[in-house]
């Protein structure tokens, strides 16, 4: 059976991306092979997806696809973006960082948002990296306790329901992630 290593130590973002590969893929978490998480120092999705896939590459011999994914508001000038996890990590949990980004918003009528989410694929060969984007709005509370991360504060374009309402095989089948991975799908045989 091929293996291949899924780069985070998010068990969420590990979840959906083993879901969207194939059956025959034998997924390994850095987890399991007690590999530390790389530093994020780049300045967009792409560049930490692709430090990260660099990164774990180093300590297997197979395949690494990894994610560098966020929340992007429009009236807080596209932030959290790349710090979205580190929001929550800072704040004590996503819980916390979906009550900062509310209370910042109360005031706010614009409350248009874009889920991006960036995967690198890395093989001996090459590393390819494909964006993915979902247009959307913040909700007005935190709604739902599917899904993870931002997911109970977001409302995807023409739904009515925040990712946090949503069964996870509706939210699989259009997420920010899932836009990603059918680019990858056209650019590498997986």
């Amino acid at each position: 059976m091929k293996k291949i290593l899924i780069g985070t130590h998010n068990k969420g973002k590990f979840k959906e991306i083993a879901y969207l590969l194939p059956k025959k893929l034998k997924k390994i978490s850095p987890i399991l092979l007690n590999i530390k998480s790389p530093k994020e120092t780049g300045k967009s999705f792409t560049s930490n997806a692709r430090l990260k896939a660099r990164y774990f590459s180093k300590f297997v011999d197979y395949p690494v696809i990894s994610d560098d994914s966020g929340l992007c508001v429009k009236a807080l000038r596209d932030k959290p973006g790349i710090y979205s996890a580190r929001l929550a990590k800072k704040n004590g949990g996503f819980l916390n960082a979906m009550k900062i980004i509310l209370k910042k918003m109360k005031k706010e009528k614009n409350r248009a948002a874009t889920f991006v989410c960036c995967l690198s694929f890395k093989d001996k060969k090459k590393i390819v990296s494909v964006e993915g984007r979902l247009k959307g709005t913040i909700s007005f509370k935190i709604l739902g306790k599917k899904g993870f991360g931002y997911d109970p504060i977001f409302i995807p374009l023409n739904k009515k329901i925040t990712f946090g309402q949503m069964s996870k095989s509706k939210k699989i089948k259009m997420d920010h992630r899932f836009i990603a991975f059918k680019k990858l799908r056209k650019k590498i045989k997986i």
